[in-house]
């Protein structure tokens, strides 16, 4: 068998991540991560989970969640890359704006490139009481080039009722920077239309809702699955006593306190989301062919298959020549184009992956073979398409 030139892959255990993606050169780069979370070894060598992830890490309490927050402001002070005079709604806000601060200013009289009007984003974060900061998101409304070193004016942030939750004011954060020279050239790192507000905005109004009106509450799973329903259940009732809690459907727990008071309610949510619960993982693998990137989980599991890879290389390369007249003729020297193409084909390859074959064996199979990612891709569908992949694959 044939072995590539790449750099050999490290075999994950169980448990372990397949990741490949391709390098910026022609030849791609393999690079697997083995996440080994606590292995226990068992009798027979086999391996077992250790460690699980907390349940406040998988699962929410039900109505307990954020809010979003919407308004339209102003930035001022910019260094003349705001909008246009030809925007007209930036012109009739700041004409407001003056206005509603005693000065009457049509218009048609003003000139905003220094001024940009933005919409703003933010998140209301559950338990969040008045008084407290949350950031912002600023981004461009019109056609501002640029909100480097500007200031917002103060801005209300309405929720979906359309009441005023917060208000925001602050200067702006951009996370990038932008040059023009002479003749037209630029450079440009990052979205300079795009800025934050750390802790920008001030909470004004509070979220009324009182999640401890009842000693009973459902756990909502961040990813519903039957198995991991019924474990969480398990552990709570383990830990916490029988008829703690009771799985309703794959995503929702229902969990019971024994403790009726307010304090003790508290304490036993706080006791089940630092309980320790191992999910049910389901074998998938992620293909983006956008930029040949493949993330295979390590319990794929496939039938037996035998795969046959082969190479076709076309190589073009062109240059240009210049073809020169005879000496005193009336000939014009000429451009001429020159081209060269080679094809070479690699010997194709058969190779047999044993049923029950996992994530070790495919990673040492397919390097083996020196394949590319976006030959392991398809790969990866011939597989799939074949019946032999025992997995979900999710093509992005």
């Amino acid at each position: 068998m044939k072995r590539s030139k790449e750099p050999s892959t490290a075999r994950a255990g169980l448990g372990g991540c397949l990741v490949r993606r391709r390098g910026p050169g022609a030849r791609g780069r393999t690079v697997v991560a083995g996440l080994l979370l606590g292995l226990l070894a068992l009798g027979g060598g086999q391996a077992a989970w250790a460690v699980g992830s907390r349940i406040r890490d998988i699962a929410r309490i039900q109505g307990v969640r954020d809010n979003q927050l919407v308004g339209y402001g102003l930035v001022v002070g910019l260094d003349g890359t705001g909008d246009k005079s030809a925007t007209g709604f930036t012109l009739r806000s700041m004409s407001s704006l003056l206005e509603a601060m005693g000065m009457t200013i049509a218009p048609g009289d003003m000139s905003v490139k220094n001024v940009a009007a933005v919409m703003l984003t933010a998140t209301l974060p559950a338990f969040a009481r008045e008084g407290s900061h949350i950031d912002v998101t600023v981004s461009s409304l019109g056609d501002a080039k640029s909100l480097k070193g500007g200031v917002l004016i103060q801005t209300p942030l309405r929720g979906a009722d359309g009441a005023v939750y917060a208000v925001a004011q602050g200067p702006l954060s951009v996370g990038g920077f932008g040059a023009e020279g002479p003749g037209g050239t630029s450079e440009t790192t990052n979205h300079l239309t795009v800025a934050r507000i750390p802790n920008g905005a001030i909470v004004e109004r509070e979220v009324d809702f009182d999640f401890l009106q009842s000693n009973r509450f459902e756990l909502t799973l961040l990813r519903p699955d039957f198995v991991t329903a019924k474990r969480v259940a398990d552990a709570i009732v383990a830990r916490l006593g029988p008829y703690a809690a009771v799985p309703l459907d794959a995503g929702t727990i229902m969990v019971t306190s024994p403790d009726t008071t307010r304090s003790g309610t508290l304490k036993f949510l706080a006791d089940v989301e630092g309980i320790e619960v191992q999910p049910a993982a389901r074998a998938r693998v992620v293909i983006n062919e956008r930029t040949g990137t493949i993330v295979a989980g390590g319990e794929i599991v496939i039938q037996p298959v035998a795969i046959s890879h082969g190479n076709l290389n076309i190589r073009v390369n062109a240059s240009t020549g210049v073809s020169q007249p005879a000496p005193f003729s009336a000939g014009v020297t000429t451009v001429v184009p020159e081209s060269q193409i080679g094809v070479s084909s690699g010997g194709g390859q058969f190779n047999v992956l044993a049923g029950g074959t996992t994530l070790n064996e495919i990673a040492a199979a397919l390097n083996a073979m020196g394949v590319s990612s976006r030959d392991m891709i398809a790969i990866f569908q011939a597989i799939k398409e074949a019946g032999a992949l025992q997995a979900e694959l999710v093509v992005l």
